[in-house]
């Protein structure tokens, strides 16, 4: 590895770090470090301990056992203001801006000590033009694009003049364009010496940008590899412990489809009934049988509001939404599952499952209409826990029992947990918002496969997604959700990222090279 710094001290040393919670040992003797000018990428699946070292080093947790060294001193991080006085940042994959206030005034609260809001925007501006991250101080951040939200985020934190730059899933929202434009910041930091910690889960962008990977596996090192030198399956193998299969579809051809249409949606238009909501302009599409239909788009540009419509969420009129040619805009959520429609949303604690209820009584919630899991008006309690069961031995849920809270799953078995919940209710039509958003490598596996197989048994599938791979490995078809309107759609065999790329950015392109397999969307940005 060619580093631009030829100290040989780590920046950061972490020797022997041990934290355990009730019934878990997160990380177990974590020998870790991070050179000056080194971008290293910290691997594993949900659970294997990833966030728990990071927040020990931003110093929102305290190991219980372990050293932590700073350029070759022992130090205390007791919390994030004693993180940021040694120089570590840190880019939270949620965002934490106030979107009420302008982007200098939410800086400005996230800065130690006082600051002069007028001094501070003049060096917002300098530092983002610097770095080719320009962003104005005076926009208030509901007008800004989630790129642009991102770019904030960094800034905020390069104010900080960071030796040490944390960045948690940094691309999950952002265009290709964008991912490009921010692998050239940090390449650039890197150069000037800032040791970058870099966690995602896209291992392509793994080996494309990091120096270095350190792999987690069950709380314990798994192993360290120069990603350049690994291929992204043997880097899942370490992180997973076991052989992955490959994603596989039955059918050679993805651009024959059965010709009967199973769900339309037509004309729909709708005004948010969100603050800061995008309204939907005229979509129009239609599904067939055995289809996977994408939704590509950055998030905040009508996903929410269209899924809330297609849920029955929120009502519309009856002909815009047809299941099997029957008018459902009318129907709630549990007549469209009735008539044949699931549903997995983006969020899975509170609306996806009830954290604090048993995973037998979250598989009731949503399946007691198609699994017939009531008798006479009473819960029939074998039938429940027999799908429970069934759920979680079919997509390789690990659980302490199906009587253990949703909450106490990692957030890739619950997330397996959904999806295995809806898609052996064997629906006629099956909607997912994010299916594998912030999931490892084995449990996207596992849900691409159990997408493909429910589509092969001639189920319509419709995706949305912020992940441009993903929607492009399973999808048939995909468009682009933007500003509220969806793009024409092209089948995915020909479709082009950078095309993609620029309609999620709300760049209008021009048409499609081949138009083939593109029916029932009217509208194109």
């Amino acid at each position: 590895m060619n580093l631009s710094h030829p100290n040989t001290t780590p920046r950061l040393r972490l020797s022997g770090i041990t934290k355990a919670f009730p019934g878990c040992l997160a990380n177990d003797n974590i020998d870790f470090a991070v050179m000056p000018g080194e971008i290293h990428a910290l691997l594993g699946e949900n659970g294997a301990g990833k966030s728990t070292l990071v927040k020990i080093i931003y110093g929102l947790l305290k190991a219980d056992q372990g050293v932590i060294e700073w350029e070759g001193k022992r130090v205390s991080i007791d919390n994030p203001a004693a993180a940021r006085a040694l120089g570590i940042g840190m880019v939270f994959q949620h965002f934490s801006l106030f979107e009420a206030l302008t982007v200098a005034e939410n800086i400005a609260l996230s800065l130690d000590g006082a600051y002069n809001l007028a001094a501070l925007s003049e060096k917002i501006t300098a530092v983002s033009s610097s770095y080719g991250l320009k962003i104005d101080p005076k926009r208030l951040v509901h007008e800004l694009s989630v790129g642009e939200r991102q770019r904030v985020e960094i800034v905020r934190c390069l104010l900080q003049t960071p030796q040490l730059l944390v960045m948690d899933e940094p691309t999950s929202v952002l265009t290709p364009q964008e991912v490009d434009k921010l692998f050239e910041v940090l390449r650039r930091l890197s150069s000037e010496g800032v040791s970058i910690l870099y966690i995602s889960h896209k291992l392509d962008e793994i080996k494309a940008l990091c120096h270095h990977a350190t792999i987690l596996r069950q709380g314990r090192l798994a192993g360290e590899v120069v990603p350049a030198e690994e291929t992204a399956l043997g880097m899942a193998q370490l992180m997973v412990g076991e052989q992955l299969a490959e994603t596989l579809r039955d059918d050679a051809d993805r651009g024959t489809l059965d010709p009967e249409v199973l769900f339309q949606v037509n004309e729909l238009t709708l005004p948010s009934e969100q603050p800061f909501g995008v309204d939907l302009h005229a979509i129009n599409f239609e599904l067939k049988r055995g289809e996977i239909f994408g939704i590509a788009g950055v998030a905040g540009n009508g996903q929410n509001e269209l899924l809330a419509a297609l849920s029955g969420e929120v009502r519309t009129r009856p002909e815009t939404i047809l299941l099997n040619r029957q008018p459902i805009g009318r129907y709630s959520p549990t007549q469209r599952r009735s008539a044949g429609m699931t549903y997995v949303p983006e969020e899975r604690l509170g609306h996806g499952a009830v954290p604090t209820m048993a995973l037998h009584e979250n598989a009731f919630l949503s399946g007691f209409i198609r699994r017939r899991l009531l008798r006479h008006g009473m819960i029939n309690i074998l039938a429940r826990n027999r799908f429970a069961r069934e759920v979680c031995n079919v997509f390789n849920v690990k659980h302490s029992g199906i009587e253990s809270a949703a909450g106490s799953l990692s957030g890739g078995n619950l997330q397996k947990y959904i999806v295995g919940r809806e898609v052996l209710q064997k629906p006629t039509v099956f909607i997912a918002a994010q299916p594998t958003w912030g999931v490892d490598a084995g449990a996207a596996t596992v849900i691409h496969q159990a997408l493909l197989d429910l589509a092969d048994t001639g189920s319509v599938v419709l995706i949305v997604s912020q992940d441009l791979d993903e929607l492009l490995l399973i999808s048939d078809r995909v468009s682009v959700i933007s500003g509220g309107r969806l793009s024409e759609a092209m089948p995915t065999r020909i479709a082009d990222r950078n095309r993609l790329g620029m309609l999620m950015g709300g760049i209008k392109t021009g048409e499609p090279q081949d138009g083939s397999g593109v029916e029932g969307v009217q509208h194109a940005v």
